[in-house]
C-alpha cells in the first residue's frame, strides 16, 4: 500500500528530464496518488537566475503528464517550515543520495523526519555505503527509504549554461520547457558567481 502524498521540491532553474524521471520512479514505488511538486521561492541554500513565476511557469509543464503531480510555489525557504505549514499526514519527501549526505545540516532535520518520511533515489542494484552510513547516522534511520533510480546525468547549472551559449536542450527538458525557456528569453546570458 501506498503513502498517499510525496513531495518534491526544488528550485527547478530550470525542470529537466532527471527530476520528471525521479518523480515517475517515485510515484510507482511508493504509490503515491498525489504528487505535490513544491518550487521553492526563494531557497535560502542557493542563489536561483530565474525568477519564481518563470520557475513555476516552467515546472508545470515539466510535470504536466506526471500522474497525481501538482505544482505550486513554496513560499518556504526550508523544508520544515514548508512540512510544519502543510500538515500532511506522514508524506515522504523526496530527495537525491547526495542531499542525504548533507541532511543533518537542514534545518532541524528531527522534525523533518517527525513531518515526514524521506524516500532517498539510490542507484540501482548497488548498496552505497555513504547513504547507508549517512541513514544511519540519523535520529530516525527507520524513516529513510531508499529506492532504485538509475542517475541521469542532467543538472540545472549545465542547462543554464547550453542556453547561454546557444546549444540545444533536446533530450535534456521536456520539449514544452526547452520551447517557453526560448519564448520567455530565460537563461541566455551566463549566470554571475556570487
Amino acid at each position: 500500500m501506498g503513502v498517499g502524498v510525496g513531495i518534491l521540491g526544488g528550485a527547478f532553474d530550470p525542470p529537466h528530464n532527471g527530476h520528471v524521471a525521479l518523480a515517475r520512479r517515485a510515484v510507482r514505488h511508493f504509490g503515491l496518488d498525489r504528487l505535490l511538486v513544491r518550487v521553492v521561492a526563494d531557497p535560502g541554500h542557493r542563489s536561483v537566475v530565474a525568477d519564481a513565476d518563470d520557475r513555476l511557469a516552467l515546472t508545470r509543464l515539466a510535470f504536466a503528464d506526471v500522474p497525481g503531480a501538482e505544482v505550486a510555489l513554496d513560499p518556504f525557504a526550508r523544508t520544515v517550515d514548508s512540512l510544519e505549514a502543510l500538515g500532511l499526514p506522514d508524506p515522504v519527501f523526496l530527495i537525491g543520495a547526495d542531499e542525504l549526505a548533507r541532511f543533518g545540516t537542514w534545518k532541524d532535520p528531527d522534525r523533518v523526519l517527525e513531518l515526514a518520511r524521506l524516500g532517498v533515489a539510490g542507484r540501482p542494484g548497488v548498496a552505497d555505503p555513504l547513504v547507508e552510513e549517512a541513514a544511519s547516522a540519523l535520529p530516525r534511520p527507520g524513516r529513510v527509504e531508499v529506492f532504485e533510480f538509475p542517475p541521469l546525468p542532467i543538472s540545472s547549472s549545465e542547462i543554464r549554461e547550453r542556453v547561454a551559449r546557444g546549444e540545444t536542450l533536446d533530450g535534456l527538458v521536456p520539449p514544452a520547457v526547452a520551447a517557453a525557456i526560448e519564448r520567455l528569453g530565460l537563461y541566455r546570458r551566463p549566470a554571475r558567481i556570487d
